[in-house]
């Protein structure tokens, strides 16, 4: 099959907040190895239920090369909520890493994504809004968004909130 043969990736509109939950999901299960996810505030819906937590830490879990990498504004406010997604960076230091921006451009960034390593995303341009688009597996949309979080992740520090104290 050539490449011009392949249909194009199909986008899917996310319109509430139980197709966001199932398409995270659906995401989450299509994922081998790698997750990226930025989320500048973790509400308590967002992978806080068993079977988002299930999927993440089989990724997690995964092997060489196992990454979840999260982006969050305010890691502390999610640590005091006792969000579950915390709790398992807690548990899997070396392969859940968590890091806050620092630069005023990127704490001003109010979209959300999820990006897996097969080529699926999920973009909300108002991380409060359950309203976006996503694909299972579209490289080409991906893209932008990767390279967002790759230029982010590098100038972000090391969410030192959520590293247990030395006694």
């Amino acid at each position: 099959m050539k490449p011009s043969d392949r249909p194009a990736p199909e986008t899917l509109v996310v319109d509430g907040g139980k197709t966001l939950a199932a398409m995270r999901l659906q995401l989450l299960r299509g994922a081998r190895r790698r997750v990226a996810i930025y989320q500048p505030a973790l509400p308590t819906d967002a992978y806080n239920h068993a079977a988002e937590l299930d999927e993440l830490r089989r990724i997690a879990t995964a092997g060489r090369g196992a990454e979840i990498r999260l982006i969050l504004h305010d890691p502390a406010a999610a640590l005091r909520d006792s969000h579950r997604l915390i709790a398992l960076a807690q548990r899997l230091p070396s392969t859940v890493l968590v890091r806050e921006p620092v630069e005023e451009s990127d704490r001003t960034y109010g979209s959300a994504y999820l990006l897996t390593d097969a080529g699926g995303y999920l973009f909300l341009p108002e991380a409060a809004r359950p309203r976006g688009r996503g694909a299972m597996e579209d490289r080409a949309s991906q893209a932008p968004l990767q390279q967002h979080f790759q230029e982010a992740w590098e100038r972000a520090a090391r969410a030192t909130a959520l590293q247990p104290l030395d006694l």
